[in-house]
């Protein structure tokens, strides 16, 4: 029987070969392959191997007819076809923690920068001209920093600033108030944050709701000479609107690695003397690329040989023969999942789910797995079916699950319930012909499938309301693809799920939301 064989098709730690080699596992290194030259060999591979310069697009996936398993060296998997990879059977895997260290002490470095004016003043003395007073700059001690966002690398983060003597508070809707205790930060909305902190670390996934969430509104609320540090991701700093306030005195500096668009070979924040700027140096240690390169061959390597599957994207730990059984179950799970953290806004406290009738026959925990992954996606980056459970526990989350194979209304069923700070909300599917569909909301009855675009909104049940909803809808020429409804009693609390056939844009969606009787509307995407 012939060896596995990977192909490593970025640059890759040397340790990367050795671990590959050591596991059985053939791997060879080509880099540099334009997209027709990786077309022309994919096909002789098990496994690809990438960073982030490779594209490994729906056609490369295709073209792969061996091809089992994607991994990326890193967190990031904007350069892989995921439902492409689903579609033909490979599983992507990345790993999510190895460069959490070095991109944390980036931050940290260039907070100390900003502070200093470390590359301005070392490109003053380089060119002789000794201005010593030219540099003045601000302690760090005793200042404080606010950070955007508290997952992995964040809460790294908090902990190398409180070393240097700093208050750290975070704005992060899903860090709850006893992870907070656990690593000594005060958790603060956002408006107190931007107007308390000397200091902003931006350490949250970029999402419809983090997108330019530094813009000229916020930007304005915060404390006059305050400093931005992004490391995260390009396009949370609307990059124009800080251009503006550092212009006007209103921001004293900031330090990018990241930027909106990459590689950024031009920008308008280039050349200014308060903003400092790097390529995206995140990840770049010798340490962390070693890290990272070491831990995808051995989860290659591991998968390729013995079938493990560890830190993948697109599919659960489990047996074959439990994969085939689920399947159905697992997209449902997803679904209900993405459904309640799509409009969770306030931090996660306790998770139940609930299987009844025919599902509760089964192996529900790949399902849990998978229904976490939905309900964390949207704004934990990195959140998978297998590390999920992991980042609930590490958030203070409780999970609790029950099986009951009785059957009720349906003769299967699957309940989600989620408790915040602020509310509870509840989900609840089944299977229609093994596809996915919901079946109750918050104890609202209704019956629909959830489509690419769907449209949640939570009313009072008032007359005219469906009327002037496609009003606003048609006006914005956003077609109805389907429309269901339901409410708990006449006049009392209604929800309406739209599937509608483009997205729905955010002025149309506070139009919507001015609607009088409307508590809630959000564009869930599926």
């Amino acid at each position: 029987m012939s060896k596995p064989k990977v192909l490593i098709a970025d640059k890759l730690s040397s340790q990367a070969i050795d671990v590959f080699k050591q596991k059985g596992v053939e791997a060879d290194v080509k880099t540099g392959l334009t997209p027709e030259e990786l077309l022309k060999i994919i096909g002789d591979y098990d496994g690809l191997a990438v960073r982030s310069a490779t594209k490994a697009i729906a056609a490369v996936l295709e073209a792969g007819k061996k091809l089992k398993v994607v991994g990326r060296a890193g967190i990031g998997v904007d350069n892989v076809d995921i439902p492409a990879a689903t579609a033909c059977g490979i599983v992507v895997m990345n790993t999510p923690f190895g460069n959490s260290v070095t991109t944390a002490e980036h931050s940290i470095t260039l907070m100390m920068s900003l502070a200093r004016q470390i590359p301005q003043a070392n490109a003053s003395t380089h060119a002789g001209k000794w201005e010593k007073n030219g540099f003045m700059g601000v302690e760090l001690a005793g200042k404080t920093l606010g950070l955007i966002g508290c997952g992995n690398i964040g809460s790294i983060v908090a902990d190398r600033a409180q070393g240097l003597k700093m208050k750290v508070i975070v704005s992060d809707p899903f860090l709850t108030k006893e992870r907070a205790e656990q690593i000594h930060v005060e958790k603060v909305e956002l408006e107190d944050l931007l107007k308390r902190s000397d200091f902003i670390s931006l350490h949250t996934p970029l999402t419809d709701s983090t997108r330019n969430i530094l813009n000229k509104d916020s930007l304005a609320k915060c404390k006059k000479g305050v400093r931005i540090i992004n490391c995260a991701r390009g396009g949370l700093v609307n990059e124009a609107d800080i251009k503006v306030a550092i212009e006007s005195g209103q921001v004293a500096g900031a330090a990018f690695d990241v930027f909106a668009e990459e590689p950024a070979k031009t920008n308008i924040l280039f050349g200014m003397p308060q903003v400092i700027c790097t390529p995206h140096l995140g990840a770049s240690t010798t340490e962390a690329q070693e890290n990272v390169a070491v831990q995808v061959a051995e989860q290659m390597a591991d998968y390729l040989m013995t079938g493990a599957i560890t830190n993948a994207l697109n599919i659960p730990s489990m047996s074959a023969e439990d994969a085939a059984k689920l399947k159905p179950y697992l997209l449902l799970a997803d679904q209900l999942g993405s459904f309640a953290g799509q409009l969770t806004e306030t931090g996660l406290k306790s998770v139940k789910i609930d299987y009844e009738g025919k599902v509760g026959h089964l192996n529900t925990k790949p399902l849990t797995a998978v229904a976490l992954k939905g309900l964390l996606a949207p704004l934990v980056e990195g959140a998978n079916m297998v590390n999920a459970p992991v980042i609930a526990k590490e958030r203070g989350i409780n999970v609790s699950t029950t099986s009951h194979e009785r059957a009720g209304d349906y003769n299967t069923l699957v309940r989600i319930t989620v408790v915040t700070e602020k509310r509870t909300r509840t989900v609840a599917g089944t299977l229609f012909a093994d596809k996915p569909r919901i079946v109750e909301v918050n104890g609202v009855k209704l019956e629909a499938g959830l489509g690419k675009h769907t449209l949640y909104v939570n009313n009072d049940d008032k007359p005219g309301f469906i009327g002037a909803l496609g009003s606003v809808l048609g006006k914005a020429k956003i077609n109805i693809a389907y429309f269901h409804l339901g409410r708990n009693e006449a006049g009392g609390d209604a929800v309406s799920l739209v599937e509608v056939d483009q997205p729905v844009s955010a002025d149309v969606l506070a139009e919507i939301a001015a609607l009088p009787s409307v508590k809630q509307v959000k564009l869930l995407q599926f």
